[in-house]
């Protein structure tokens, strides 16, 4: 039987994420944070001493990288060789990174089949920056988006709870960054699949994100 996905995109900050994990655990799915791949990837080569602007030494320390999920009491995991990087991957250095390792076409190629392995076994809401254009095309598509300004706010004080000095005028320049690279990018760039459900979360709660999801997607599949 085939298994059910709800892919979501968006840029940074648009609340992917905290969206996704809800919707996955309200509707029994797997949650995939296809973007902490990305970052667990970045995090290894940092780690490493290995240019993010080198292709062929980023896509052979991929090949010989082993990503999981787990779940541990209601809290995502993320796994790289055995290792827990949840809280590693979200570091302001992997921020000012992760979009030069995810500009490289043959790590993303390893990761996006990676990612297609996974949605083969298991019923997933998937979140990142391109699971509605290339790695689940023929998912229930939702595409997140929000002003820079709040995407900004959301993510300095994301940072400030986790003890990260930042500031808003940082991250306004960051974000901005991170969307040019990710939309400009000749692999597999940001942009809005066709038949996407665009929300525009600027002025929503998460909880009000995640219910618009979840109707949008029983409205979808006739399960309402």
């Amino acid at each position: 039987m085939a298994k059910k996905v709800i892919a979501i995109d968006g840029p940074a900050g648009s609340g992917k994420s905290t969206t996704a994990k809800l919707v996955a655990q309200r509707l029994h799915f797997l949650y995939l944070d296809t973007g902490a791949m990305y970052r667990a990837i970045t995090l290894k080569a940092l780690e490493n001493g290995v240019d993010v602007n080198d292709e062929k030494k980023l896509e052979k320390l991929t090949k010989n990288s082993v990503i999981s999920f787990k779940n541990e009491n209601g809290i995502n995991k993320i796994f790289l060789d055995g290792k827990d990087v949840s809280d590693k991957i979200r570091e302001p250095l992997i921020d000012q990174n992760v979009s030069f390792v995810s500009v490289h076409k043959k790590v993303r190629k390893i990761l996006v089949e990676k990612q297609k392995e996974i949605g083969q076994k298991n019923n997933l809401v998937a979140e990142g920056r391109d699971t509605t254009t290339v790695v689940f095309p023929n998912a229930f598509k939702i595409y997140l988006c929000a002003d820079i300004e709040e995407r900004a706010r959301r993510r300095f004080l994301e940072l400030k709870d986790k003890g990260i000095k930042t500031s808003l005028k940082e991250q306004i320049k960051e974000i901005t960054k991170r969307d040019k690279i990710d939309s400009q990018r000749e692999a597999s760039p940001l942009r809005v699949a066709k038949n996407s459900v665009v929300i525009d979360t600027t002025y929503l709660t998460i909880e009000e994100q995640v219910t618009k999801v979840i109707e949008l997607y029983k409205a979808k599949s006739g399960s309402m």
